[in-house]
């Protein structure tokens, strides 16, 4: 399995701080936000990695991970680190397909650069075989997120992008396991009312197959895209630091 990371976008939500550079390569905390994401997959025994961003902030990714040869896989190995671009922040389907010819025959777990969370996934990898799975987290304010809503069972029965009226209070956090069928879905895909390619899109079609698993997320989760958010998450950390490097060791 190899991993994308999503890290484009203009990050209007958080201006006027992210006019000069990429929001996430902004602190949170003692780190920079994109080490969260690379190193929530380096544990889960990803060791392969793209970053897909925008023209302007290429080199700052480059300048900053380089190869990736700052971050060990559980062998101790160097990772790998290469980087694609999205010229538009055109949604996230969009930042999935540009990572086909990347991830070839394999299947992939794609995390959005701004979702902090502390979950080890590598059961998750390890178990998963085919089709695709999301992780969720309830939430106070759902119509800010993709919705999934569940039965008693855990079955996903509906799958929304940012819904007025939300069917459950349960997000689509910003992690997702694919099989390689994804970018089959990604084919003829069109645009939303946003002008995006929707990943919704793409996880509706896993769920019309009955091939779409919802996993509940038991730890902490931010979506560190606002100033609010970004200020949160940087106190939780400072607040339970030694718990949170102890269990990433």
């Amino acid at each position: 399995m190899k991993g994308i990371i999503l890290a484009g976008g203009f990050g209007t939500r958080l201006h006027p701080i992210t006019k000069v550079t990429n929001k996430h390569l902004l602190p949170v905390y003692n780190k920079p936000m994109i080490y969260y994401p690379i190193e929530a997959m380096v544990r889960a025994g990803i060791d392969r990695i793209m970053i897909i961003t925008n023209p302007p902030h290429i080199n700052d990714f480059v300048n900053l991970l380089g190869s990736g040869e700052d971050f060990k896989s559980k062998d101790g190995k160097q990772i790998q680190i290469v980087y694609g671009i999205q010229n538009q922040p055109s949604g996230i389907a969009d930042g999935l397909w540009i990572a086909k010819d990347y991830i070839g025959i394999e299947k992939c777990i794609l995390i959005l650069g701004d979702n902090i969370f502390f979950d080890d996934l590598s059961l998750h990898v390890k178990s998963f075989k085919n089709g695709a799975k999301i992780f969720l987290k309830e939430v106070d304010d759902p119509q800010r997120f993709g919705i999934a809503q569940i039965d008693k069972a855990g079955k996903v029965l509906s799958v929304e992008e940012k819904p007025k009226k939300p069917k459950s209070n349960l997000a689509i956090t910003g992690i997702y396991m694919y099989d390689n069928t994804c970018f089959d879905k990604c084919v003829g895909q069109p645009t939303s009312k946003r002008g995006e390619y929707e990943i919704t899109y793409i996880n509706d079609l896993y769920l019309k197959e009955g091939q779409l698993q919802a996993i509940k997320l038991t730890k902490e989760w931010f979506d560190a895209g606002t100033t609010d958010s970004l200020l949160e998450v940087s106190n939780f950390i400072k607040n339970n630091h030694d718990e949170i490097s102890i269990k990433s060791d």
